[in-house]
């Protein structure tokens, strides 16, 4: 696929590209059933979300089975919900400077949802969203961080309970091909034809395949996220018996894996795999 990578490189300007080999580093389920979800997602993935909050907005960490953890838990509130947020899965992408990051991304075209802001020995975060509509997390931990580079362990292509893949659906996929290697850094994989679904384009961060962006007919633009586990068949037993929805699947998917697609309880969607890799 040279003729896409040199695209984006041709297109890429370099106030865009501060921000070199950004991953993401923390996902964050949005519902308004705190506990409903801790519920369902303890027992169709294997983590433990925090039974109360430490936090004043009600936050709660989702724990991991090795003490960690794998992200975060914000209550919907009504207000929220008057303003348009329903229940779903939030990706943070690091960045170095976030205000920056927020006039570059304006600047091509995306939004802001929340301009950038302060949490207290957490770090710097904004909301915003690519120039078709999918909204994410950026942000700059504040020190010291975890790992130098600002990166996380929260997303493994191979261990369980943790995010192993990264799909962005888009209605425009040629926009998102340039745009996010513009702003984090990220290459242009492979491209697979899905037929009436057009092409399934694979990306790289750091070295590695984190995932894909693809334009699905008549779906809204918005990254979804897929957890590993380690068996499939419990999981979809957990998921039938905790109220959600299985959408698609089980099926194979390339590299020997077998995923499914769901919406828990409260509307969020999600994917969870095992095997492959």
């Amino acid at each position: 696929m040279t003729d896409v990578r040199d695209e984006a490189a041709a297109t890429a300007r370099p106030e865009q590209r501060a921000n070199s080999d950004s991953g993401f580093i923390w996902y964050e389920l949005i519902t308004p059933d705190p506990a409903g979800a801790k519920a369902f997602y303890d027992a169709v993935v294997g983590w433990n979300i925090d039974g109360e909050s430490n936090f004043p907005n009600g936050y709660r960490m989702i724990g991991r089975s090795d003490g960690k953890a794998a992200g975060g838990l914000l209550p919907l509130t009504d207000e929220m919900q008057r303003h348009g947020a329903r229940p779903t899965w939030l990706g943070y992408l690091y960045v170095e400077d976030v205000d920056a990051s927020v006039r570059a991304i304006e600047e091509d075209g995306g939004k802001t949802f929340m301009p950038p802001f302060d949490i207290p020995d957490i770090g710097r975060v904004a909301m915003v969203a690519d120039p078709q509509g999918a909204p994410f997390y950026i942000m700059k931990p504040a020190p010291p961080e975890d790992q130098p580079d600002g990166q996380s362990d929260v997303f493994s292509p191979t261990e369980v309970e943790r995010c192993a893949w990264n799909e962005l659906c888009t209605t425009n996929l040629e926009a998102a091909r340039r745009f996010y290697p513009n702003h984090f850094g990220w290459k242009l994989g492979d491209v697979m034809p899905m037929g009436p679904m057009g092409d399934y384009q694979f990306i790289e961060q750091g070295g590695r395949m984190i995932g894909a962006m693809f334009a699905p007919p008549g779906r809204p633009p918005a990254w979804r996220f897929c957890f590993r586990v380690e068996n499939l068949e419990r999981s979809i037993e957990a998921v039938n018996s905790g109220g959600g929805e299985i959408l698609f699947g089980p099926t194979e998917v390339p590299g020997g894996g077998r995923i499914i697609q769901a919406n828990d309880p409260q509307g969020a969607f999600f994917m969870i795999i095992e095997g492959g890799q």
